[in-house]
């Protein structure tokens, strides 16, 4: 016959439950609410941004209907420019339009991996688990993988502008050509240094053992 285990076993936390915070502690955990005004900022700032969109698409599409207001406007938002005036839509101001269009949509993901990702990880869960349209990048996001996305986006947006710069070649110096080309080069190599240091830590975490 066995005697009757008399040891005592470790409580396990309840979940749900937890112990109300201390007044400072609480007034400190409350303080990332006011990240929420500059993510409601963003918001607007990706609107403004689907509002420029249209209306350079909308100017695009009235230049090749003909339209020499549209396509002045284009000339002037691209910054193109050359020694023979430009009369109708070329393939070269098609090509800077669709890559201005392009883009704006980059930054505009920008945009909403910071909106949505920091939110997420600073603020406040927004129990998205399960949900058909949640995003694959957001279902293991923390802050050093939100840090390697947004390094990633920027070298997206960063290529756009050095292949604007090079197709408008004629319109810049050789310094800045330069100058963009080593700044694009900075970026690639910072986010070969965010990922391997992310790499790094993730590697060096320490690992549950399991008693066998």
């Amino acid at each position: 016959m066995s005697a009757p285990e008399s040891f005592d076993r470790p409580s396990k936390p309840i979940p749900g439950a937890s112990s109300p915070l201390r007044p400072l502690p609480k007034l400190i955990f409350a303080s990332r609410w006011l990240q929420l005004p500059l993510y409601l900022g963003l918001i607007v700032a990706q609107a403004v941004y689907v509002v420029h969109f249209l209306v350079e698409l909308l100017h695009l599409v009235e230049a090749a209907f003909g339209s020499k207001d549209a396509l002045q406007a284009l000339i002037t938002s691209i910054g193109y420019k050359t020694t023979a005036p430009v009369g109708t839509l070329n393939e070269t101001v098609i090509m800077l339009v669709v890559l201005a269009l392009i883009d704006v949509v980059m930054i505009s993901n920008l945009l909403i991996m910071v909106i949505v990702g920091g939110y997420e990880t600073f603020v406040s869960r927004m129990d998205l688990e399960g949900h058909r349209d949640q995003p694959e990048w957001l279902s293991h996001v923390n802050a050093s993988v939100l840090k390697v996305k947004l390094a990633t986006a920027i070298i997206g947006i960063s290529s756009i502008h050095l292949l604007k710069t090079f197709i408008n070649a004629d319109n810049y110096t050789d310094r800045v050509l330069i100058a963009q080309t080593v700044i694009h080069i900075a970026f690639l190599f910072s986010a070969m240094a965010i990922a391997y240091t992310d790499k790094l830590m993730t590697s060096n975490a320490p690992q549950g053992s399991g008693s066998h």
